[in-house]
Parts: structure tokens; sequence; C-alpha cells
């Protein structure tokens, strides 16, 4: 019996340290549970959080899509406002082209009849102004033989009868010398200004410097003196026609020694500069100048600033310089103060 017990009991005790290290080993693996359980709530709870961040961004996103799907909308309607607009505008830029088509064909009509009337008016123009050239030529050479038969005739009577005459008949017959002789200068600046029509104009390079000399020398020869201080400047070439440039300079310088003639110290300057394409000569004199109100009769034919008694002149000299230097396609222009001189400009092209 002791036998047994003692089996059972040693049994008895290895069942229950069996079951002791199962108890451990629950409780080990209860443990781990545990943590387990822990990590898996705690990784539940992110999950939770993240779902939440999700949703709201989910939300945040519908949210939106809902503006954007409002915006566009908005944008389909814009769009086709627009597209409304434009089949507007093309329907009116349609119409506008045809307006604008039929306003050229207009203009264009307008323009070759212009042209037309043009080529019309230039021909009359021209056969006009060879009529005019023509007639007044012809007037001038009539002119000469009766106004040289007043002049002969007259003289005959001062120089065979003027003892018949008392002093005032002589005066008569030495006015009517003295006003014969200024129509004879007349009839021949007319006779010089009527040719400038007819000349053609032969371009070609002048020396300036030697044309000037040639001119002041002719002039100093004729006149049989010279009082005048000339300042002159070396002058650039230009294209032109050397005779009619030649005219252009006997009448400015004259001009210059006329009215600076009354000075006690006459000075004429002479120089140039030069633009572009293009030379501007100009003549400077401290002489009787004119008053600049009355500029544009300047050049005119028969047009004079100061009186027969105070300047002779026939008033065409400065018409014969406009008519040159305009067919030379230059231009001819002056500035003046009355009693302090004037100042006369001519442009050519730069040779």
């Amino acid at each position: 019996m002791k036998k047994n017990d003692s089996d059972q009991l040693i049994i008895a005790k290895r069942e229950i340290a069996f079951q002791n290290e199962e108890k451990e080993n629950s409780a080990t693996e209860l443990d781990i549970a545990k943590h387990e359980i822990a990590f898996q709530n705690a990784e539940k709870e992110k999950r939770a959080e993240e779902l939440i961040l999700a949703n709201r961004e989910l939300l945040f996103q519908n949210e939106e899509k809902e503006k954007r799907a409002k915006e566009l909308v908005l944008a389909n309607k814009e769009l086709a406002f627009q597209n409304r607009e434009k089949e507007k505008r093309a329907k009116e830029l349609i119409a506008t082209n045809k307006e604008l088509k039929k306003a050229q064909d207009n203009i264009r009509k307008l323009n070759d009849e212009l042209e037309q009337k043009v080529v019309e008016r230039t021909a009359q123009l021209q056969l006009a102004n060879k009529e005019l050239e023509s007639f007044s030529y012809s007037v001038s050479h009539d002119l000469r033989a009766p106004i040289r038969a007043i002049n002969g005739y007259t003289k005959i009577l001062l120089e065979d009868y003027s003892e018949s005459f008392d002093e005032d008949g002589n005066q008569v017959l030495d006015a009517i010398i003295s006003n014969s002789k200024k129509m004879g200068l007349l009839i021949d600046d007319l006779l010089a200004f009527s040719k400038l029509g007819r000349k053609e104009v032969s371009l070609s390079a002048i020396n300036m410097n030697e044309l000037l000399e040639s001119v002041l020398g002719e002039f100093i020869t004729s006149s049989g003196k010279n009082n005048q201080k000339f300042e002159i400047k070396k002058l650039p070439p230009a294209l032109g026609d050397k005779s009619l440039i030649r005219q252009v300079w006997i009448n400015l310088i004259s001009n210059a020694v006329k009215y600076s003639g009354h000075k006690p110290n006459p000075k004429i300057q002479i120089g140039s500069t030069t633009t572009g394409n293009a030379v501007t000569y100009y003549i400077k004199d401290n002489g009787a100048g004119f008053d600049m109100q009355y500029y544009d009769k300047l050049f005119g034919v028969f047009q004079r600033l100061h009186s027969q008694d105070e300047f002779e002149g026939t008033g065409i000299g400065l018409a014969i310089v406009h008519k040159v230097i305009i067919r030379h396609n230059g231009n001819v222009w002056a500035t003046s103060v009355l009693g302090e001189g004037a100042c006369f400009y001519f442009s050519l092209r730069k040779a």
C-alpha cells in the first residue's frame, strides 16, 4: 500500500509540476496575447485616426469637386456666351468686310477718275504754261521796238531841241528816258524769267568755290567799285545746272551789294552747311533788310519790299532765284530784321 501511495504521490507531483509549467506557459502566452492585443488596439487607434483624416480629406476633395463643378458650369456658360458673341462678331465682320470692299472699290474708282483728271489738268496746265511763256516772250520782244523808239526819239528831242524847252520840259524828257530804260530792264528780266521755263536743267557736279570766284570777279569788273567786305568760307560742291546756279549767285550777291550799299561798313558773308544729302548755301549782309510780315511777297514776280527811290530794281531777281532752285528740287528761303540785314539760303543736292 505504501508503495502504491508513493507512486501515486510521485505521479501527482509530476502532474502538479506539469500543470504548473502549463500555467506558466499559459501565463506567458497570456502576456504575449495581452501585448499583441495592446499592439493591435494601438494599431486600430492609428488606423481609426488615419481613417478620420482620410474621411476629412475625402470630404475636402468632394467639396473642391463641387466647387470645380460649379466653376465648370459657369465656365461653360461663359464659353457659350463668348461663342455667341464670336458668332455675332463674325457676322458683323463679314458685313464690315463687304462694306470695306465696296468702299475700296469706290476709292479705286475715284482714284482712277482723279488720276485721269490729274493727267488732263496737267496737260492743260502744261499747255497754258507754254502759251503763257510764248505770250511773255512775244510781248517782251514786241515791246522792245516801241521802247527803243521812245528812248531814241526822246534823246533826239533833248539833243536837237533842248533849247526849245524850258527846265520843266527837259525834266519831263529826262523822266521819259529814265522810265524807258527801266521798262527795258523790266523786259530783259521778263525775258530771262520766261526763258527759265523752257531751259532744260542739266545736272552735274559744280565746284562752287570756282563758280563763286568767277561771279565775284565779273561783278567787281562790271561795277567798277567794291566797297563791300566779303567774308567767304570754303564751299562744298553740289549737283546743279552750272549756268542757272551762276545766275542764282549773281542775283543774290547783287541784292546783297545793293541793299548794304548805304551802310558805312557794308559786309557780306557767304558760307554753307551740310545736312544729310543736301548742301545749304547762304549769303548774309548787314544792309537794309526787310519786314518779315511781307515775306510771302519776297519771291513773287514784280514784288518789291522797298521803293524805287530807295533801291533800284525790277522785282524779278528773287523770282528767278526761286524758280531756278525749285526746278533743281531744292528750297530757297530768307530771314531778316528790318534795318539790320538779311540772310538768303538755298539748298541743292550734295555732289
